[in-house]
């Protein structure tokens, strides 16, 4: 086996500024022979491409630092400047002007040189001296023909650079259509980036077009590749007499499924019970999507590289081909289905004192929506109560027991910011209709208390068990973060207990509890939620902070998410006695890489599932210009403010546009105040507003005060 030898070369490198050993002195050094001299070399290669380690004229090594020199991604502005992200996280932003990008474009991964230690704002600036990796091959936009050649426009706002595109390389592509462009030729002094149309994404009119451009963008696709497609094909859809073997036959109880209206896969089922000594036996039954999908398929394959489903407004790229996630893998109401399943004995006081781990079978009593129980369980709706007698009662218990849990994680400190989200409705021509806030209603919160317990209960069962597993991590927040925030709600007159080293859940939730109802809500949730670190997958079981619990995972979604899809694996062979210490060492592989992708493709379906969220309502407000509304002001910058109104939209208010007076900026109060009139514009203040002008492409919405 090849040993890795990058660390050690940074660090021998580290010990000096400047080392002016040579490749061939470097591995003597590390008393290599034979094939390991050309590994070691390969590897310092490696480096160099990586940026990690410069190489002089001289054929001498050094740290990017010793030159003074920063390594990081550009990620460029439509205003034509950029910022470039250190590859050192511990590393500030670099401030790129203009002049100084020297053709890097969004994406690249670059060398910069400071020009000074930072600018008026704090922000260092810096010139781009070395392209070390073009990260952009392929764009996609909107094709412009001009005449026997023509110019692709990139639908991304942070990309300027139109590519030019020589009429033997426009492959059938017209104005207006929706493509991909492969670069060919990279941008250079007065000459664009060329390429070649590799791709009609969708005609100029064709329906949905945006969104499928954004897809492609993002490089996903609805599609699968033809070997998954057949596998999926192949697959038996109906649930057999040999399937059933050895699994526990739930089929008698009164289990149901409670999701949206829209919703076609349904990942988890639940049931409750009242038990004689007074205790509630909470049953949550997970789809086994693992029977189906086994490690090492096509399936598989894809679905660890996909690592999960995204939800984009009427449509759905899923992790899996519709004939599992919609099918035999969805636990439709009235068929059998096969189940992984966890039954947890739960007492009046909200805590597990007993539970167990089993292979299933059940078959659905009813498929509930969350607006039909939430009906029922709110306003007492006398019609759904007859229409669903036979299940009211067990509605009723669940509503029981999820106060219980709810009250307990309160107790413990865990964090719930109740932000309104937007839910978008489109016509037949994937134009939005209205814009208007998501309900999350009763029914939302039992699903949601049963779903958390049953992950936690999962997790601890198996830390406990010390085989290799995918926990949900979320870190507690930086120390700056905190101190930032208790020196913000000291304007309140709010104490931040604790210390800020070690922040406890607890003392936020009390924030967030005192503050609830009052005008500051809104911007101190706001700012709140700003300080926290953003949630991922690893194999350390190191806790979640937004929730106040040490174990933690995600089980009850193998449908949609690859983590677990890959936790119910471990779950059955551990079950069926089949972990060896071979085995435990392969698992300990394959949780590292799931939890490694995983964690990079939710970024990613997160940022695609902002993005349409945001054209769309770009697209909505172009319906509604001149129109007024009441916001909050939902974030401050030097340039301006944004405000959020009622349904959740957000827009702009330039501080250019603001002609009463001149408004500084104070950061550390999340405000601009007049210099003349001394009027304040704070993060939380309510302010009127009418709708003046939306650029759809950019997807920014600009607002004027009244």
């Amino acid at each position: 086996m090849e040993r890795d030898y990058k660390n050690d070369i940074l660090d021998k490198l580290a010990e000096k500024n400047y080392d002016p050993m040579l490749e061939e002195e470097l591995a003597n050094f590390y008393g290599l022979k034979g094939k390991e001299i050309g590994n070691f070399i390969s590897q310092l290669d490696e480096l160099y491409e990586e940026g990690r380690v410069f190489r002089t004229k001289k054929n001498k090594y050094l740290l990017p630092k010793s030159l003074g020199i920063i390594v990081g991604i550009l990620s460029k502005h439509r205003k034509g400047f950029g910022f470039v992200i250190p590859l050192e996280e511990t590393q500030e932003d670099v401030f790129i002007g203009p002049k100084d990008l020297n053709y890097a474009m969004h994406g690249d991964l670059v060398a910069v040189k400071l020009s000074n230690q930072n600018t008026g704002d704090g922000k260092r600036e810096g010139v781009i001296t070395r392209i070390l990796k073009r990260n952009t091959i392929e764009i996609v936009g909107t094709f412009q023909l001009q005449r026997k050649y023509g110019f692709v426009v990139s639908d991304d706002p942070k990309e300027r650079d139109d590519i030019f595109v020589a009429e033997r390389n426009i492959n059938g592509a017209k104005t207006g259509d929706k493509v991909v462009v492969r670069i060919t030729q990279w941008p250079e002094k007065n000459l664009n980036a060329e390429g070649i149309i590799t791709e009609i994404i969708s005609r100029k009119g064709d329906q949905g077009a945006d969104i499928k451009a954004l897809i492609r963008q993002h490089r996903l696709t609805t599609d699968f590749p033809y070997a998954v497609q057949e596998e999926a094909n192949h697959m038996e859809m109906t649930v057999n007499e040999q399937m059933q073997h050895g699994r526990v036959d739930l089929r008698d109880k009164t289990i149901i499924t409670i999701d949206g209206a829209d919703s076609k896969d349904f990942d988890d089922a639940v049931c409750v019970e009242r038990l004689d000594n007074g205790n509630y036996l909470l049953g949550v039954h997970i789809a086994d999507v693992s029977h189906y999908v086994k490690e090492g398929s096509y399936l598989d394959q894809e679905a660890l590289k996909r690592g999960n489903s995204v939800y984009l407004l009427d449509q759905v790229i899923p992790m899996l081909p519709k004939e599992l996630s919609n099918g035999i893998c969805s636990l439709n109401p009235k068929v059998d289905r096969l189940t992984l399943s966890i039954d947890m004995e739960v007492n009046p006081q909200g805590v597990v004192i007993n539970h167990e781990i089993y292979e299933s079978i059940i078959c659905s009593t009813e498929r509930m929506v969350y607006t039909d129980v939430s009906d029922m369980l709110e306003k007492n709706d006398k019609e759904l109560i007859e229409k669903y007698k036979s299940i009211y009662p067990d509605l009723l218990l669940m509503q029981e027991l999820a106060s219980i849990l709810r009250d307990v994680r309160d107790k413990r400190g865990s964090l719930d910011f109740d932000f309104d989200e937007a839910y978008i409705k489109l016509n037949d021509k994937g134009i939005p209709t209205s814009v208007e806030t998501a309900e999350r209603r009763v029914a939302n919160r039992i699903i949601e208390e049963f779903m958390l317990l049953a992950n936690e209960t999962i997790a601890e069962h198996f830390y406990w068990m010390e085989i290799p597993f995918v926990y949900r991590i979320h870190e507690k927040p930086a120390l700056e973060k905190i101190e930032a925030l208790k020196q913000f709600l000291q304007s309140f007159s709010i104490l931040l207990k604790g210390n800020s080293e070690n922040i406890h859940p607890r003392a936020l939730n009390e924030v967030i509890k005192l503050v609830e109802g009052k005008p500051e809500e809104h911007v101190v949730n706001t700012v709140m939620l700003r300080s926290m670190k953003k949630a991922f997958y690893g194999v350390d079981c190191e806790g979640h902070f937004g929730l106040g619990v040490k174990y933690y995972c995600h089980f009850t979604s193998p449908i949609r998410r690859y983590p677990d899809l890959i936790i119910h694996r471990i779950i059955k062979e551990s079950l069926s006695g089949k972990l060896n210490e071979k085995r435990i060492r392969t698992l300990k592989k394959k949780t590292m890489e799931a939890a490694e992708i995983s964690s990079k493709t939710e970024r990613e379906a997160q940022e695609l599932e902002r993005e349409v969220e945001k054209l769309k309502m770009a697209e909505y407000m172009s319906y509604h210009l001149g129109e007024e509304y009441e916001g909050i002001i939902s974030g401050v910058a030097q340039f301006g403010f944004f405000v959020e109104i009622e349904n959740t939209i957000e827009g702009m208010v330039r501080a250019s546009e603001m002609n009463d007076d001149f408004y500084d900026y104070e950061p550390t109060k999340y405000r601009l105040i007049g210099r003349r009139t001394h009027k304040i514009y704070g993060l939380g203040d309510r302010v009127k507003i009418h709708v003046d002008s939306v650029n759809i492409a950019n997807r920014e919405i600009n607002f004027t005060l009244c």
